[in-house]
């Protein structure tokens, strides 16, 4: 466009204008003193004659619309015919202010400084060999390197771009130049600069691999192709490039004398393209090979595209400012924030090496700020283009800008509590110990790891409460920044909450009891509990109530408020008693050493020993029964490991009893009779009597 304004379009020079004839006659005319004061009744009338912001319906605001989009699109098509004299006048104020120098030499400086800036760029790198050669030899197999990568290819970049800018700007604000001159070549370098900017951003984001960079994918923020990485970089130059040189020679076009009408011509022209160019970019991009199959084909996705991008064009030649901007944030922003989370993931993937994983609160502060700052960025921007002021409402408002302003501070208040939510969410499962099998399984809590059990019981309570407050304190915000009066509503709440409070006292005996519950830290997840008329393993609770499934699998539900006293079977240690018998003949010191010994042996065992607290060993004698005598034994163990360990006893114990000749003694009936047969005569009686009995019993056919 500025080889078009200096080139050869003839015209005259700029003259000083004059005030037309009828502009004079209406001066005279509201000069009049009829007309002064037929002006000032008018002001003072009523004002609710006037209309008011807003009280339009929806079909005259929509025939206001139309009409904007109308007039916008005459005068853009009246503003074509007019270019090429504003392009002469344009000539001619150059051609008065350079005409010791000429025209052409403006590029010439122009080409002369950005040469400079290139020139300064290649000497930088030719200092900093040994910086590129440590930015290689940092190795991208785990998270913390790939990151320190990144930063130290980032600042590498930033490096490139201050001295293109020294060499660039530095130098040419380094003399005195004729003020336009000045202003022509410091936006154009300006435009230059930005574009510079691009590059290196592209450079460091995707790593085109004609840069020399072995094993450029591994240095990559996103996962791509070599193919696709290289056309993504050149395309996005050429993109910038031309949007930063449109946007440099619409911005001098003022300067020059053009009127706003021939600089939306000439602005829609270049628009035009800027979407060929975005437009070959997406239809020209390389195609994936064995790529998985999408839910949206590659064909597909480019028609979507090119739809978008006309569409955003068409409302922007046609002034409907307000649609492109909320279009263009709509689609844009999730796309970022998802390319964003993309490269997130990438990055602090899992170590290939034997590095630790990168921390997942760490990983959720990174998604999830970056999130917020694109998010606030864009709202920032997109209030800036709507004209809206975030702080407070401005006099004159229209419903419409009220809602629009109200949402986008909606927008950021739900962003900054889903933040806040995130990190305490990550935070939580940070302290619970996400990676350890969930409650309810046989290695579910540790029983060395009182800590964590406790956590696992307290922290999903604080959960849910943060949860609770977050939420509500979101939404009367949001409420808030929409126009709606929160007051009555906090006190309605405050009403409501009271009546309930009444109408449930069984649900609020049940909360209560259960915080103290927990605060005395009565049971946790985990562990074995009797309560009442229930027991089993305690598998999760709600504010309400927990729930306990039976060793024998059934799941009971029970309130806090019914618990009552608490037996735990699952704390600290256990001591378990149990008893054997033996024949009366048994020698008991012999019988005390052999019990003694095999708790030495389970104790020394690996597959108990981390569970025995004390060996088992006899406690004693018992008691005397009607067939032998009953000896106690006594073990202290972790909770819950005594069955396991007292089966294996009661397994040695007969092999022991069996080695050693102990008698087992069990019930027996001993028949005893006279030494002339009398007791097999008394034997044989009781047997024919009772077969007389069956007999009577018969009944006769």
């Amino acid at each position: 466009m500025l080889a078009l304004v200096l080139g050869g379009f003839a015209g005259s020079a700029v003259a000083q204008v004059q005030p037309p004839a009828k502009v004079e006659q209406l001066l005279e005319v509201l000069s009049d003193p009829e007309v002064r004061a037929w002006l000032d009744a008018q002001l003072a009338a009523p004002s609710a004659a006037v209309p008011q912001p807003g009280a339009a319906d929806a079909a005259s605001q929509m025939s206001s619309v139309l009409a904007r989009i109308r007039n916008h699109a005459e005068a853009l098509i009246h503003a074509f015919p007019t270019l090429p004299a504003q392009m002469a006048r344009a000539r001619d104020i150059l051609l008065v202010e350079f005409k010791d120098r000429g025209p052409l030499s403006v590029l010439v400086l122009l080409a002369a400084f950005i040469a400079g800036g290139i020139g300064l760029d290649k000497v930088l790198r030719s200092l900093t060999g040994g910086y590129r050669a440590w930015m290689t030899s940092i190795p991208t197999t785990n998270p913390v390197g790939r990151l320190k990568t990144l930063g130290a290819r980032t600042l590498y970049a930033a490096m490139l771009i201050a001295a293109f800018m020294v060499g660039s700007l530095g130098v040419f604000l380094l003399f005195n130049w004729p003020p336009l001159l000045r202003e022509i070549v410091l936006t154009f370098l300006t435009a230059a600069v930005v574009t510079r900017i691009a590059l290196m951003l592209g450079r460091v984001v995707l790593m085109p691999p004609f840069l020399g960079m072995a094993n450029a994918a591994d240095y990559r923020v996103v996962v791509m192709s070599d193919a696709r990485a290289a056309h993504w970089y050149r395309w996005i130059g050429w993109i910038v490039g031309w949007f930063m040189f449109a946007g440099a020679t619409l911005t001098l076009m003022k300067t020059l004398g053009f009127d706003e009408p021939g600089r939306l011509a000439i602005g829609s022209v270049a628009g035009f393209v800027q979407l060929l160019l975005v437009l070959a970019a997406i239809w020209l991009r390389p195609e994936v090979p064995n790529a998985a199959p999408r839910r949206i084909g590659s064909k597909a996705a480019s028609w979507l595209l090119t739809v978008f991008f006309v569409t955003l064009w068409l409302l922007r030649i046609s002034g409907a400012y307000t649609a492109f901007w909320l279009l263009f944030a709509v689609v844009a922003l999730p796309a970022l924030i998802l390319a964003t989370r993309a490269a997130v993931t990438h990055l602090l993937r899992p170590p290939e090496d034997a590095s630790p994983p990168f921390p997942q609160v760490a990983v959720a502060i990174i998604d999830r700020g970056l999130r917020v700052i694109l998010i606030l960025v864009g709202t920032f921007l997109l209030a800036r283009a709507l004209g809206l002021e975030l702080e407070g409402m401005a006099q004159g408002e229209s419903t419409q800008e009220r809602l629009l302003r109200g949402g986008l501070r909606a927008v950021v208040i739900l962003l900054a509590a889903d933040f806040c939510w995130s990190i305490i969410k990550a935070m939580i499962a940070h302290r619970m110990g996400a990676d350890l099998p969930q409650a309810g399984g046989e290695e579910a809590l540790p029983a060395d790891n009182p800590k964590l059990a406790r956590m696992r019981t307290l922290l999903p309570i604080i959960q849910n409460i943060l949860f609770a407050a977050i939420l509500v304190m979101a939404v009367l915000m949001v409420l808030s920044s929409l126009g709606i009066e929160i007051a009555p509503l906090i006190a309605g709440a405050g009403v409501v909450g009271v009546a309930i409070g009444f109408g449930a006292q069984t649900v609020v005996k049940d909360v209560i009891s259960g915080m103290f519950y927990l605060f005395d830290d009565a049971f946790r997840v985990g562990e074995y509990i009797e309560t009442g008329s229930h027991k089993g393993t305690v598998e999760s609770f709600s504010l309400r109530s927990v729930k306990l499934r039976h060793h024998r699998g059934a799941l009971s539900t029970v309130p806090f408020g019914e618990l009552g006293a608490i037996r735990n079977m699952s704390r600290d240690w256990v001591i378990d008693k149990f008893r054997v018998t033996v024949g009366y003949q048994t020698d008991l010191e012999t019988l005390r050493k052999l019990i003694k010994k095999l708790g030495a042996e389970l104790a020394a065992d690996p597959e108990f020993a981390a569970y025995i607290i004390a060996p088992l060993k006899m406690q004693g004698v018992q008691s005397f029964g009607d067939y032998g005598i009953a000896v106690e034994l006594k073990m202290t163990t972790l909770p819950g490991q005594q069955f396991q360990i007292r089966r294996r006893a009661y397994v040695r114990l007969k092999q022991i009893f069996a080695e050693q000749g102990i008698e087992i003694p069990f019930p027996t009936v001993h028949v005893q009779g006279g030494g002339d047969g009398a007791g097999t005569a008394a034997a044989q009686a009781i047997i024919a009597d009772k077969l007389a009995k069956e007999t009577k019993s018969i009944p006769a056919p």
